[in-house]
């Protein structure tokens, strides 16, 4: 697999060129602690390798084809931090043709872009690889006279590594379809939870507990657990409040299984039943989100999902009373940004918000089989909205599910956690 992703970008990087890909390295927590490390998506797209500060160098045109830098094996350090595969695991385990140090990387800048027509590089990661890189380029430019042809540019291979990250092959969609199901048994758990007296913050560590639990490396992303009001703030991660009878939780949380992200929003009647206003708007809400992944296919776009949900929730807000008017002037008006202020999909990949160019020629590109997108709208309305009436003040809802672009419409990822109402609700009370 990786092997094949290395390949392709190769095939499109164009003759006597050299890339050079870094990984993530250790990010301190404080003092000396670290964050769970967690690698860079390109590059572990491309090499499959988890440990931390490591660089792969792919070459088109003489020289190794995959080359590794990566920490030695050194017993004090595996001792204290773990395993390392080293120089002979990096050929051994990872298929490199060639295998260093990662202290040797910078000091190897020269060779490694000597005779490169272009050289791909993210500029800005790491000062040192630029300085040596820069460096290295002048110094042929100097010597051009007796020979030493410079690069004649450097490019952020990103466009390329992007672009194939957009499209998912069969064993990516696997991978999210089983951290679909991981996800759905997650929000079980939670929505059980959903009562009052219960705080925000169990519900967001049975999630946790749950994505560990079924093998995933844990949450995606931060969880948002808003009871209440909390749930018109976009990205609430507090999640220390107590819920209450009668209101509603929204439940923003996936998880990353072999680095692959799920998405997946619910909002949850606190008690076991959806009634009055909160009902009407988790009704609203619901009705444009199911009319927006009717919306996916190929040749359409994101924006047409992005407008079929903004038609839907401004004639629903219309007749809820939230919004007074045309509706097609409230659309021209943009009167609905109020309570829907963000778009409706994103890509979904490796990263939560995923890689891939959303215009293509200056248009909104269309969606194709192997895309994954989420399909998200929400109403918020805020506490101290003076344009809505009391009753509706404090609510927030988002639906949101994962969906792939097939070539006969769509498949939703994440069709077995429950949106129906009357389901929503089976969930919460079955305690």
């Amino acid at each position: 697999m990786f092997a094949e992703r290395r390949r392709r970008l190769l095939d499109a990087m164009g003759p006597d060129s050299v890339a050079i890909i870094l990984g993530a390295r250790l990010a301190t927590r404080s003092a000396d602690t670290h964050f769970p490390f967690r690698q860079d998506s390109d590059f572990w797209y491309l090499t499959g390798f988890d440990h931390p500060n490591a660089a792969a160098v792919l070459r088109k045109g003489g020289g190794p084809a995959f080359t590794l830098f990566v920490e030695p094996r050194l017993r004090e350090a595996e001792i204290w931090t773990g395993y390392r595969p080293g120089v002979e695991g990096a050929k051994r385990d990872f298929g490199a043709d060639a295998a260093l140090s990662c202290d040797e990387l910078v000091g190897s800048i020269p060779e490694i872009v000597g005779g490169a027509r272009r050289v791909y590089h993210v500029l800005g990661r790491d000062e040192a690889v630029d300085r040596a890189l820069v460096a290295a380029v002048e110094e042929m430019r100097l010597r051009s006279r007796v020979g030493k042809v410079p690069p004649a540019e450097i490019v952020d291979p990103r466009s390329l590594v992007h672009e194939m990250r957009l499209f998912k092959d069969d064993r990516e969609l696997d991978i999210m379809r089983r951290a679909a199901a991981i996800t759905c048994e997650a929000h079980r758990q939670a929505a059980r939870l959903a009562h009052g007296g219960h705080y925000e913050y169990e519900l967001e560590a049975v999630l946790d507990y749950t994505f560990r639990r079924r093998g995933a490396r844990g949450p995606a992303y931060t969880s948002i657990v808003g009871g209440g009001a909390n749930a018109c703030v976009l990205h609430y991660i507090q999640n220390d409040q107590k819920l209450e009878n009668g209101t509603l939780v929204l439940i923003d949380a996936g998880c990353e299984l072999e680095g692959y992200a799920s998405d997946v929003t619910r909002t949850y009647p606190v008690g076991g039943r959806f009634e009055g206003e909160p009902r009407a708007v988790y009704d609203a809400v619901l009705d444009a989100q199911i009319a927006a992944i009717e919306v996916v296919a190929p040749g359409e776009t994101l924006r047409a999902v992005h407008e079929t949900a903004v038609r839907r929730l401004t004639e629903n807000l219309a007749q809820l009373g939230i919004l007074t008017g045309d509706v097609d002037d409230a659309i021209a008006e943009e009167s609905y940004r109020p309570y829907y202020m963000h778009q409706t999909s994103h890509w979904l990949g490796l990263d939560v918000h995923d890689v891939g160019a959303y215009m293509t020629d200056g248009r909104p590109r269309e969606l194709r089989p192997g895309m994954v997108l989420t399909v998200e709208p929400g109403l918020y309305v805020a506490p101290d909205d003076e344009g809505a009436a009391p009753t509706f003040r404090g609510i927030g809802v988002r639906v949101e599910d994962d969906v792939v672009v097939t070539a006969e419409g769509c498949e939703v990822l994440t069709a077995a956690i429950p949106k129906a109402p009357e389901d929503v609700e089976a969930w919460v009370q079955d305690r």
